[in-house]
């Protein structure tokens, strides 16, 4: 019982600690990412003493059509593995189980793959998650299922985005080339919608930025590059704000848009690592707990 109280005693105190001595205090933060993931980084950042300056770019949805992803459904137990990218596949599949009446209990023989924090999306759906790579992201995958014996021809559905309206990022792609080259029988399934947010809402947003009056861009995916970009002038209207990426495969893409990334994630299981790394970049290292 002690220990419990001490527990509670010292998180009270993390929050009640002055804003001023938190190392976001007083940074405007743009973030990028779409409603349902803004909220959760967000929080983070408001922890550390942040101001979140709320600018989706993209915006995810559900389909407008579902007869490919009815398909994969009704045909769940042909599937040795379900590999999930994101939090929205997951989200989206088992919404479309549950309106079609499918009993959750099919997936029971699939194997199935999550990456960082999504493993507890995904066990609250289902109670059940295989596979959590040690590196959250694509290539963590492929190295992972590249160790299981008797993987070759094994077959593997992966939830994905229909990306409109956007150049489809090469993320999904390429995890499907190199799943294919361990012998793997891949099915991609469109799972839900990413596309460009309407852009006519964000004047004040764009010309706070424009006036040099937002510290940080933080991006969470690539698609919220491509999409902030055609949002822009030119790289002058964001030249005074820092970069931030969740995770290398971010920040190698918006690298290659030519977008000068200054912070990168090295935790990106989850969006707390990423309000830890843009926190590091604004505290001494001397002082930093």
């Amino acid at each position: 019982m002690e220990d419990k109280q001490m527990h509670t005693h010292s998180r009270e105190i993390n929050l009640l600690t002055p804003s001023k001595e938190l190392p976001l205090y007083g940074k405007r933060i743009l973030v990028t990412a779409p409603r349902n993931y803004a909220y959760r980084l967000s929080e983070q950042l408001i922890k550390k003493g942040g101001l979140p300056v709320f600018m989706p770019t993209i915006e995810t949805c559900y389909l407008s059509n579902y007869s490919k992803l009815d398909i994969a459904l009704n045909q769940i137990e042909e599937f040795d593995w379900i590999v999930f990218t994101s939090r929205n596949g997951i989200t989206a599949f088992f919404h479309r189980m549950n309106n079609l009446e499918i009993p959750v209990s099919v997936v029971q023989k699939c194997q199935l793959c999550a990456l960082g924090k999504d493993a507890e999306s995904l066990l609250s759906f289902c109670n059940k998650v295989d596979l959590i790579p040690t590196d959250s992201s694509p290539a963590g995958i492929v190295a992972e299922l590249a160790k299981l014996p008797q993987i070759k021809e094994k077959k593997v559905l992966l939830p994905a985005p229909e990306v409109i309206g956007l150049p489809e990022p090469d993320v999904v792609p390429n995890l499907i080339t190199d799943l294919q080259k361990l012998g793997i029988e891949v099915t991609r399934v469109p799972t839900y919608i990413t596309q460009g947010s309407d852009t006519s809402i964000y004047s004040i947003e764009l010309n706070l930025m424009r006036q040099g009056l937002i510290d940080v861009i933080a991006f969470s995916s690539t698609a919220e590059v491509e999409s902030f970009l055609t949002m822009v002038n030119s790289q002058s209207d964001y030249e005074r704000c820092i970069i931030a990426c969740f995770g290398p495969y971010t920040t190698a893409n918006a690298r290659k848009l030519g977008v000068n990334v200054s912070i990168v994630s090295s935790d990106y299981s989850s969006f707390e690592g990423f309000a830890e790394a843009i926190a590091e970049f604004f505290t001494p290292t001397s002082n930093f707990h």
